[in-house]
């Protein structure tokens, strides 16, 4: 293990340059392809609610019904676990910079309420419309695609703007590692 907040290591994990590469390639195309289905899904959620036609608002649910039941969850849990390697794999660390941590909470919350609530609004949203039913009172396919939107165009900015700057952890291992010795206690 090379010295705290040296080169690509982190708690003794190291990831090399091509698995890193590689893996952030992976990160970066599944962080795009969450943010593409939230924006289609948000433009199906618009479509559902200001048609006046039976077709296209079944049409529009049972499409986005698709989208949440096959594609959204494998996606998330691509995000979450690739950022989650990368993150513990090298110098960024998990915990060393507000911007990862804040991007790991937002992807996990946002992994959860897809799981929790995107995905059953959009199946019960589905099931009264296949009843016949307009979409009824309070029930809103727009809500969901909208907090995940813009949480992910967040998520994006602030992976591209590094803000922040260092947590406390950061900042303890980084003084260490300019004085030449472990912030972290000795492991047996």
């Amino acid at each position: 293990m090379s010295r705290p907040g040296g080169p690509g290591t982190v708690d003794g994990v190291k990831l090399q340059r091509p698995a890193r590469r590689a893996l952030l390639v992976v990160h970066v195309v599944a962080s795009a392809g969450w943010l593409g289905l939230s924006a289609g899904l948000l433009a199906l959620g618009l479509s559902a609610n200001t048609t006046g036609s039976a077709a296209t608002l079944e049409a529009a649910v049972r499409s986005m019904q698709l989208f949440a039941d096959w594609l959204l969850l494998p996606i998330a849990l691509l995000t979450l676990v690739s950022g989650l390697v990368l993150a513990l794999g090298t110098p960024w660390g998990l915990a060393r910079h507000r911007w990862v941590w804040t991007k790991f909470w937002l992807t996990l919350a946002t992994t959860t309420a897809t799981a929790f609530a995107l995905r059953p609004g959009v199946n019960e949203a589905v099931a009264a419309v296949s009843a016949g039913h307009a979409l009824p009172d309070g029930e809103d396919v727009l809500m969901g695609p909208v907090v995940s939107l813009s949480a992910y165009v967040f998520m994006t900015v602030i992976s591209v703007l590094k803000p922040w700057g260092l947590t406390r952890r950061g900042r303890r291992l980084r003084e260490a590692a300019r004085k030449g010795r472990s912030a972290e206690p000795a492991r047996v």
